[in-house]
């Protein structure tokens, strides 16, 4: 099963969607980090997601690009991957990422995913309302983000949205 909650920042996704994962995964989970650890406000965003997961019996692994070539040890009750931006900044932008094949490449990683539990979890953000025009390489970004998310979205067996601390249902179960 896939299941896609976006959300703004700050808007309470990260928690509903360990919630979600924690309902349907009874006992193997997975966390799977990919934020890069660049400066204190990104260390402490970290930490505080590390402090919502204690105690929830999640496994950790970071990695912050090629999810397709990540290999597990075992087969899981849930992953969620935290969250599809970073990952897709890291392979568009990072020395080791996958540069012009960052799409493909983050696809790719997902249907690996997938392969490798029976419930994924994708965090995604909701960066397309704000009407500002950005450079090229920052079009870029958001335009991959949008058809990553659509992409998922049809995919998905159910789909939410954060707003202000609310689970809104978009597609699929209605009972979040």
């Amino acid at each position: 099963m896939l299941v896609l909650v976006t959300g703004g920042a700050a808007s309470g996704k990260s928690a509903h969607a360990e919630r979600l994962l924690c309902d349907r995964a009874p006992s193997s989970r997975l966390y799977l980090a990919t934020m890069q650890p660049f400066g204190a406000a990104a260390q402490a965003r970290i930490a505080r997601h590390r402090a919502l997961r204690q105690g929830k019996g999640f496994e950790t692994v970071e990695r912050p690009t090629n999810l397709a070539g990540l290999a597990l040890a075992q087969h899981y009750d849930g992953i969620l991957l935290e969250d599809l931006g970073n990952l897709l900044a890291n392979e568009i932008f990072a020395p080791e990422g996958a540069g012009d094949a960052a799409f493909g490449s983050v696809l790719a990683g997902i249907a690996h995913l997938q392969d490798c539990c029976e419930t994924l979890v994708v965090v995604t953000d909701e960066i397309f309302s704000d009407g500002l025009d950005y450079p090229p390489e920052t079009a870029r970004y958001i335009a991959h983000l949008a058809a990553l998310n659509r992409a998922l979205a049809a995919r998905a067996e159910a789909v939410y949205e954060s707003v202000c601390g609310i689970l809104l249902p978009l597609k699929g179960e209605g009972n979040a």
